[in-house]
This record gives C-alpha cells, sequence and structure tokens, in this order.
C-alpha cells in the first residue's frame, strides 16, 4: 500500500524542505493567531479611546492562560501521537487523541467557572485601574465566558498537526480569524458594544473555527479518528500528557505572569504607556510566532523519528530548522527597527503612544536573534519526551532570569531598564539552552552519520 504522504514528510523527506513544508504552514497559522489579537486592537483603536486600547492589552494574560493549557493538554498528546505513529501503534495514537480532547473540555469548564467567579480580583491583579478597570472587566467576561471555544479551537488544531495534518490544522485558525475580522467591526461599531463586541466576536470567531476542526474529524478526513471507545484514559496516557505538557504550559504561565508584572511596573509610567506597550508587543508577536510555528513544525518530525529511532534524521533536522529560522527572524527583527513608527500609527493617531510604542518595538526585537536557538532547543526535548530539560528552561528563562531582571533593571534604570530586560534574558538563554541540549544528545549513544548506537564523536 503506498505510504500516506503525511507519514513520508516525517519519515523520509529532506531535513529542509520537511521543516519548511511543516513549518511555514503553522507560521501562516502562527500569524493568524496574531490577527485574533491584532484585529481587536485595530478596530478598538478607531475608537480613539486609549484606555480601551490599554484595557485589551490587560486582559490579553486571560487568552494566554487559556492557551497554556491548551498547549499543556495538546503538546503532551501530540508527541506521544508523533511517537506512537514512529512505532507503528496506531491504536494507542487514536487513543491519546481522544483523551487530548476528552481534557479540553474539563480545562475550559475549570477555567470558565474560576474566572467567572473571581472576577473583579483577576481585573485588579490584571493591573487595571480608574480609567481602565470597567473596560477590562468586560472584555475579560466575556473571555472567560468563551473560554471552550478558544480551547478547543487551539487544541484541535494541534492534535492535527501532531499527525502530520498540517493543512487540515490551519483550517479552524483560518476560518474562526475570518469570522472574527467579519465580526468585529459589526459588534463594536454596528451595535455599539465597543469593547465588549471585540471580545465576543473573538470567542464568536473560535466557535466558529473550533466547529471547522471538529468537522474534519467527522467527516474522517484526518489520518487518526478520536472515538468513544477511547473516552476512559488510561495511566500510561495521562502520564505522558502531563509529563511533557506541564513544562510547555508552564513556558506560557510563566510568561503571563512575566506580562502582568510588566503591566503592573509600566502602570507606574501612565496609562497611556500601558496602551504603547501593548501595541508594541503585539506587534513583536508576528517575530515571536514566526518561531514558534516553525519549532512546532520541528515536533512531530522529532517525535516520529524518535519513536522510529531514526537519531540521524532527527540531528538533521535540528541542524536545519536552527538555521532556517535563524535567518527568518533577523529578516523580521530589520522591518520592525525600520518600520517601527509606522507600524505603531496604524493602531492609534496619539503621539506620545507612537513615540513610546516605536522606542519599546525596537528594543525588544533584540530578543529574535536568540529566541529562534531556545525553542529549537525546548521542542526538541518535548519532542523526545524529556520534558524535565524543557521544565528546566522554562525556569531558568522565567523565574532565575526575566522576572529578577524586570524588577532588579526597572529598580535602577526605570523604563528603559525594564524594557531591556527581555533581550538580556533570551541572549543568555541561547547559550544555557544549546548547551543543555547538545549535552543531552551527546549523552544518547548515537553515532550522527549512520543513525546506529555508538558514542558521539567529538570534534
Amino acid at each position: 500500500m503506498k505510504e500516506d504522504k503525511r507519514i513520508y514528510i516525517l519519515k523520509e523527506e529532506k531535513p529542509a524542505v520537511a521543516v519548511l513544508k511543516l513549518g511555514l504552514p503553522l507560521v501562516a497559522g502562527m500569524f493568524i493567531m496574531v490577527l485574533y489579537n491584532l484585529v481587536d486592537t485595530f478596530f478598538i483603536g478607531l475608537l480613539r479611546d486609549d484606555y480601551q486600547l490599554a484595557a485589551v492589552n490587560l486582559a490579553y494574560p486571560i487568552m494566554m492562560i487559556s492557551i497554556a493549557i491548551s498547549n499543556m493538554i495538546a503538546t503532551g498528546a501530540g508527541s506521544l501521537i508523533a511517537r506512537s505513529l514512529g512505532k507503528g501503534d496506531t491504536e494507542k495514537a487514536e487513543h491519546t487523541v481522544t483523551v487530548g480532547v476528552l481534557f479540553t473540555l474539563i480545562g475550559s469548564l475549570i477555567v470558565t467557572v474560576l474566572g467567572l467567579l473571581l472576577l473583579d480580583p483577576i481585573v485588579i491583579g490584571l493591573g487595571a485601574q480608574d480609567n481602565t478597570f470597567l473596560y477590562t472587566k468586560q472584555y475579560a467576561f466575556w473571555l472567560f465566558l468563551g473560554t471552550i471555544f478558544t480551547m478547543g479551537n487551539y487544541t484541535l488544531g494541534q492534535l492535527l498537526r501532531s499527525e502530520g495534518s498540517v493543512r487540515y490544522s490551519l483550517i479552524g485558525m483560518v476560518v474562526g480569524t475570518l469570522a472574527n475580522i467579519a465580526l468585529d467591526p459589526l459588534f463594536i461599531f454596528g451595535f455599539h458594544l465597543e469593547i465588549r463586541g471585540a471580545a465576543i466576536a473573538t470567542i464568536l470567531g473560535n466557535a466558529i473555527g473550533m466547529t471547522a476542526s471538529m468537522l474534519v474529524y467527522l467527516r474522517k478526513k484526518s489520518l487518526l479518528h478520536p472515538s468513544p471507545k477511547y473516552i476512559r484514559p488510561t495511566k500510561e496516557i495521562v502520564r505522558e500528557i502531563f509529563w511533557v505538557g506541564v513544562p510547555a504550559t508552564m513556558e506560557t504561565l510563566l510568561i503571563s505572569v512575566a506580562y502582568i508584572i510588566n503591566n503592573n511596573l509600566a502602570v507606574a509610567y501612565g496609562e497611556l504607556t500601558v496602551a504603547a506597550m501593548g501595541v508594541a508587543q503585539k506587534i513583536m508577536s508576528v517575530g515571536t510566532y514566526i518561531y514558534q510555528g516553525m519549532a512546532a513544525g520541528v515536533q512531530p518530525i522529532m517525535g516520529y523519528n524518535y519513536g522510529a529511532k531514526n537519531y540521524k534524521r532527527m540531528l538533521a533536522v535540528l541542524r536545519s530548522g536552527i538555521l532556517v529560522l535563524s535567518g527568518i527572524e533577523l529578516g523580521v527583527m530589520a522591518v520592525f527597527g525600520i518600520f517601527a513608527p509606522q507600524l505603531i500609527a496604524l493602531f492609534t493617531d496619539s503621539g506620545e503612544v507612537i513615540e513610546i510604542g516605536s522606542r519599546v518595538l525596537r528594543t525588544i526585537m533584540l530578543i529574535l536573534p536568540f529566541v529562534g536557538a531556545v525553542s529549537m532547543s525546548r521542542i526538541s526535548f518535548q519532542a523526545i519526551g524529556k520534558a524535565q530539560y524543557s521544565f528546566i528552561i522554562t525556569v531558568i528563562r522565567q523565574l532565575a532570569l526575566y522576572v529578577p531582571l524586570l524588577l532588579i533593571l526597572n529598580n535602577i534604570f526605570g523604563f528603559n531598564g525594564m524594557l531591556f530586560a527581555q533581550p538580556i534574558t533570551e541572549a543568555i538563554m541561547m547559550i544555557v539552552s544549546v548547551w543543555m541540549l547538545v549535552s543531552v544528545i551527546r549523552s544518547v549513544k548515537v553515532d550522527p552519520r549512520d543513525g546506529v548506537e555508538g558514542p558521539l564523536p567529538r570534534h
């Protein structure tokens, strides 16, 4: 029987081509995720109310937390799915998909209930003050109410990606974003709901996107098919999902915590500073999602070949991924540096916001030469099931470096110190994470020249 082309990409396609085939569609999908955020920011900006613009930024960690939980489930399940396919165990892969869907449903219900019950203290904790509290609360309420759609859309897309169905994995994101673009002006201006309308449109877009991904499974277009007979989780699947997934979600959760700390520090420099930072960070997410998308594209290849014990291919894919990603990110950095004021001006006509936002963007873009290697190292550990190393990278990156640097540099150098905390963190982490990955690879007795057992040569 002819080999499925999805398996061929994972198993035999040239490393650089495989990285691009799986990575670029995911980068496109990540751009679509960027649009979810940018579209709300853009249309709220048309209201010419900088406090509503700031509120969108203040509430953004809620979306990040929902995606973090989805990422835990999808990354843990996706790693096991890819390794199971590499071993030829389709039944375990289908069982894992089903459990992933079940856990997403349970997780979303927990987030919704807790979020609505604790809405006021959460909004205060996000950094909202007198001028932004009500707007942030209105936006946050709808985000919590629609958590099931946000998480469902993200998780289903990631599960489809884990089996190599990249084209189908993008359907939910594309359809959802297009719906959001169409619904935003309708709800914000047509129904005069302003910031509430932006949140409602985002949730409806995710609901439509989730439905589109569900139809891929229901119409048997996917390689794997969830089934009620697999609804009961096994200890092995639960352990694997959390063992690999928890470090992945800790990364996003800790980023959310750092984001909140960042916003609370920025409030001291004025609420317009919060608005400017929000716009700059949303634009910066274009570069962020590029490295996340490329790394996510590499994960199923690494997991499949680890399961198949094709270590030579793993190493070749890793090298190709880092080289391709680094080149792309340098190009993005050049665009941000040259056109920062024009990019910020797309979302506001406030001269103060444009000036501050340009300064923020031109500083935080300095992370781009470093984050590719960090992301590839972390995702490689997740792909092969060595989640403890991914967790170590996360803890060092966020808790040991970024948050302390954020507080120390802000105290010594003020606003400029805050901004440089992240580039300094990523420069250090590039060295740390690559050193860790090389050490772990060398500890595996694999000859990269032929993929067979033997000591790894040192040069």
